[in-house]
């Protein structure tokens, strides 16, 4: 209806996944890569999560897409299936005619096709979409499917995604099977309000629209105030906005707009889950436990300008396409600081204040100078400050002895200081320690590194920062850490506890160091 008004093809905020209008903002890039990583590298369950309407089944359908073709993915978009019928559906996604066979004939038919893929160098993955909604004897039977191997490999990988309610399914005593054997935890991020313009332009874009920016500042204000930041609600709001401007014959989208539509939405209340305050916490936390190598996330650009979305969505202002340090960590007023510094417990007790120098991350512990035998875990990232947003990376992240850590301390004296207190922290850190990742980046310069850190120290918390050389696509860059914790818990809690400056400018996730 109100396609020609605008200049469009076609609609640009259609509810239904159509992944030309994938937005690598929000930490979904930075997730997608690592899953694909994940899948074509590693092994372990993996479990993505996150609210009703922020993009999962988007997700996986990129996946799906990205996946290298010597994958064979199997897509279960129906969780209320038996044991049996997901045996069946994995066996027909297979092409094996099993219709009528005892289960144990079945199982052996399926190790038996496994194995034969696995001896050609074909993979198989299993995605499961809403699994919250799967039965838990059905989940059980995933894990079962899991355990069939092949000398030291697995012959089936497993992913899945669901709601928060999947993290309470599988809290349960009798799921604790399965959760143990999930070694990659993502958890896709509303998007904040400062990537709304950003969000709403992409999509407008790629229908081809070819003016000015369309949405005032005050429509995306409330667009995302309404939606929480939920894809599909943004999408709802957005739609009707359009409609509304078409009606009054207008090209701009105002405040009167946003309104009309959300009086026109029935949209029910958030759940509990993001309503917390601690629950962005757990909002924010996409742990890529062992998967990029030290891959790290993108944060978002210094300037933060509002960008023109004729460009990727990597490059949307909250999405940090491997540049440098977010708008908000330039030029903020300084806070006074009332959080508590981060500590290091021995135990999951109450924390207790300790000296900072600890420790700090959520990967392996390595000397800087050596190369990781195991994978780095890395955040999101965010998810994700506006979250870490498009991170178009699966490369090995291997950290690195660059040459700015060697920069004369006199011209880079706080960033030579936070390497060195960085590299004590790596090779003492206990087993099992973790800090948070406020974000990374590509850019390696030293004088705008000098300068985040000189803002760290206004903040009073500049022992609490660690700089990690890393080395991303063959060039140096750097991994920006907050604080040491005696454990992943710990951290988790720390997200809440961080300067606010910190937790509105960037994707603060998890950092797990494995000794």
């Amino acid at each position: 209806m109100y396609l020609e008004h605008f200049g469009l093809n076609e609609p640009p905020f259609k509810i239904t996944p159509v992944t030309d209008f994938f937005f690598s903002g929000a930490n979904r890039g930075e997730i997608l890569d690592a899953l694909v990583y994940a899948i074509t590298d590693g092994e372990g369950i993996v479990k993505i999560s996150g609210e009703v309407g922020s993009g999962k089944t988007m997700l996986c359908r990129m996946l799906l897409d990205k996946l290298p073709t010597h994958i064979k993915a199997i897509y279960l978009a129906n969780p209320s299936l038996s044991r049996d019928e997901l045996l069946y559906a994995i066996a027909d996604r297979l092409g094996l005619n099993l219709e009528g066979q005892r289960v144990n004939v079945i199982l052996q038919s399926l190790q038996n096709d496994l194995e034969s893929k696995y001896g050609r160098g074909e993979r198989c993955v299993v995605l499961v979409d809403e699994a919250h909604a799967m039965p838990l004897e059905t989940l059980e039977e995933l894990r079962l499917l899991y355990n069939l191997q092949v000398g030291k490999h697995k012959l089936l990988q497993i992913v899945l995604f669901g709601q928060p309610e999947l993290d309470e399914k599988l809290a349960q005593t009798n799921m604790r099977q399965l959760k143990d054997r999930i070694v990659h935890h993502f958890t896709i991020l509303p998007l904040s309000q400062q990537v709304i313009h950003s969000y709403l332009m992409f999509r407008m874009r790629k229908a081809n629209y070819k003016g000015p920016d369309i949405f005032s500042t005050d429509a995306e204000k409330l667009i995302g105030k309404a939606s929480h930041g939920l894809m599909r609600r943004v999408n709802v709001l957005a739609d009707k906005s359009l409609l509304a401007a078409f009606v009054e014959n207008t090209h701009s989208i105002q405040a009167r707009h946003v309104q009309a539509a959300i009086r026109d939405s029935e949209m029910t209340p958030m759940h509990p889950w993001l309503n917390r305050k601690n629950a962005a916490i757990v909002g924010s936390m996409v742990l890529l436990a062992g998967i990029l190598m030290g891959a790290g996330w993108l944060l978002r650009s210094e300037s933060q300008p509002k960008v023109d979305a004729t460009t990727a969505a990597p490059q949307v202002a909250p999405v940090i396409n491997s540049t440098v340090a977010s708008a908000a960590d330039v030029a903020m007023p300084t806070p006074a600081i009332t959080t508590p510094a981060p500590v290091i417990a021995s135990a999951i007790t109450a924390p207790s204040p300790a000296p900072v120098a600890a420790l700090a991350s959520v990967t392996p512990a390595t000397p800087l100078a050596q190369t990781p035998t195991t994978p780095y875990a890395t955040l999101a990232v965010s998810s994700a400050a506006p979250a870490p947003e498009a991170a178009k990376v699966v490369p090995k992240v291997k950290p690195t002895t660059s040459d700015v850590s060697t920069a004369p301390a006199a011209t880079y004296g706080l960033l030579q200081q936070r390497l060195d207190a960085t590299r004590q922290m790596i090779t003492s850190a206990p087993t099992g320690s973790a800090s948070i990742q406020l974000y990374y980046t590509e850019n390696v310069t030293a004088a705008r590194m000098e300068g985040f850190l000189g803002r760290a120290q206004q903040l009073g918390v500049l022992d609490q920062i660690y700089v990690l050389p890393i080395k991303l696509h063959e060039r140096d860059a750097f991994r920006v850490l907050y604080g040491i914790y005696a454990n992943s818990e710990a951290a988790r809690l720390g997200i809440s506890a961080l300067p606010a400056r910190y937790q509105e400018s960037f994707a603060p996730t998890l950092h797990l160091l494995d000794n």
